[in-house]
């Protein structure tokens, strides 16, 4: 597209990516007045959470795949009207139930068509100079709505009322849609259009879904022997659950391994688990996941409920986090031509770690912000530093030609790990703290924090069977801009395209 309209896209997309970045980051702090206002415990709210992120996981490839089928241009638009659709739900919602279909089912659904639609988008509308352009403002955007979230969400539960977070939505999902279907051409129709793999994800959506159900509901329905109406005999619900989440995973890896040995377009491809830089790097991808949406999810809570402090109050707590996680990017970056890959990885989650157990150590009613800002500082940083090389740990030993759906795999347990990162603080806060007062809030939220140090432990310990990565040529300066720009994205909210699109770190 050669004519200014490509600007208008760029404009559009990046208002999807922006409104999906603080749609998810603005509950975090919501969560106390939401179950106030529902009169809901905490497990029940925070499949709010925890089920977009298995909704996004579970659909992201298919979601790619659908564009690679019927046109981005069209998958882009369809995916904003369910974000839209489903942002009216959660805007009207009068129960948790109903915020769930809303925000985790429709919106999830939605999110899935989208993002993926973003990043092909501007692949294909800019060339050159001006696609790391382009790239840049779409992750400079990504950064800014991570960090600005917390802030805006706790404004509008504060003052306002945190339905408006998802009434914004109803704006700005048409308004891109509509510059998408005015400024973007028709796309041109593919040589060969992927097989749609609705089996697979049919499996693993069902298999994890049971599996964070199991997870999140054992203290309310009982681990072994029943605790409530859900039960076979004196069987509580929840070990079923778990067998059933094991069957269907274990019939996924059977369906895709047989789908990927006929070269019938399988969701995820285990023979590339071959790869030890793939198959520890996704592992180590998983529990940084695990890690930093579980500890975002503890320390909203802690502020609110142990601190007495408001959302907003809560949410500028936490600000500090988002730029230390885009500086920390950009570290990342720069450590990796002073002592590689593999290291920086290791370096950034001992950084991480640290945060953690800075965190887990002083948390106490009488907590102040500037511990509290050392920790989340140091936390973030060693996000930023980790996140933004663990993709070219993951994508260095596979081929140009499956980089697209390595990419989609790296996303997926991204977005598995932060569910099972929720489910699993979720139930230890529910546990731990039914007690009154401060104190007992803010003994749950140590507890809490240790499981975030473990899993931690477990990223560092898989970062070390990574191998040694090679440093591939430093770019142009207009292509490591964008670089550091995607990485940073990388570290935040972490979304690629579709297998036949190609990222800007990838193309040149």
């Amino acid at each position: 597209m050669g004519d200014r309209r490509r600007w208008f896209v760029l404009v559009a997309v990046a208002l999807s990516a922006l409104i999906v970045t603080i749609d998810s980051s603005v509950l975090t702090v919501a969560i106390p007045t939401i179950m106030r206002d529902f009169d809901a415990p905490l497990p029940s709210v925070q499949w709010v959470l925890a089920g977009y992120s298995l909704v996004v996981a579970s659909l992201l490839v298919i979601g790619g795949r659908l564009g690679d089928v019927f046109g981005h241009r069209v998958t882009f638009v369809a995916g904003a009207a369910l974000f839209a659709a489903g942002s009216l739900l959660a805007t009207v919602s009068w129960s948790v139930p109903s915020l769930f279909v809303g925000e985790a089912l429709i919106e999830g659904l939605g999110a899935s068509l989208m993002l993926p639609a973003t990043l092909a988008v501007i692949s294909i509308t800019f060339q050159g100079r001006e696609r790391a352009t382009a790239f840049a403002v779409w992750g400079a955007v990504i950064g800014f709505g991570v960090a600005i979230g917390p802030v805006l969400g706790g404004w509008l539960t504060t003052d306002l009322s945190w339905r408006w977070a998802f009434g914004i939505n109803l704006v700005v999902a048409p308004v891109s849609a509509l510059g998408v279907l005015l400024f973007l051409e028709r796309d041109a129709r593919a040589a060969r259009r992927p097989r749609l793999d609705l089996v697979g994800a049919a499996l693993v959506s069902s298999g994890l879904f049971l599996l964070v159900f199991g997870i999140s509901e054992g203290h309310r329905f009982g681990w072994w022997s029943s605790l409530g109406e859900w039960r076979i005999g004196t069987l509580s619900i929840v070990p079923i659950a778990f067998a059933l989440s094991a069957l269907f995973l274990v019939l996924f890896v059977f369906v895709e391994q047989r789908k990927e040995r006929d070269g019938r377009d399988p969701l995820f491809e285990f023979g590339e688990l071959r790869h030890r830089g793939y198959r520890y790097g996704l592992l180590t991808t998983a529990t940084l996941a695990m890690g930093q949406v579980g500890q975002m999810f503890v320390l909203a809570y802690y502020l609110q409920d142990g601190r007495g402090l408001s959302a907003l109050d809560a949410g500028l707590w936490l600000l500090p986090m988002g730029p230390a996680i885009i500086v920390g990017s950009r570290l990342g970056a720069a450590m990796t031509h002073r002592i590689g890959i593999t290291p920086t990885v290791r370096w950034g989650l001992v950084l991480q770690l640290v945060g953690l157990v800075v965190c887990a150590v002083f948390v106490s009613p009488a907590m102040t912000f500037a511990t509290m800002c050392t920790a989340i500082v140091l936390f973030g940083l060693g996000i930023g530093i980790a996140s933004s090389q663990l993709t070219n740990v993951i994508l260095s030993d596979i081929d140009d030609e499956k980089s697209g759906v390595a990419s989609g795999a790296n996303n997926t347990v991204r977005q598995v790990g932060a569910a099972l990162g929720i489910a699993i603080v979720g139930t230890i806060l529910a546990t731990q703290g039914e007690g009154a007062g401060l104190q007992s809030v803010s003994d749950a939220t140590s507890i809490a924090l240790w499981f975030t140090v473990a899993a931690s432990l477990l990223g560092i310990a898989f970062s070390f069977l990574i191998p040694p990565i090679a440093i591939p040529a430093r770019p142009t300066d207009a292509t490591s801009r964008t670089m550091e720009m995607l990485e940073a994205m990388e570290a935040v909210e972490p979304i690629e395209p579709s297998r036949d699109v190609v990222l800007g770190p990838r193309a040149n």
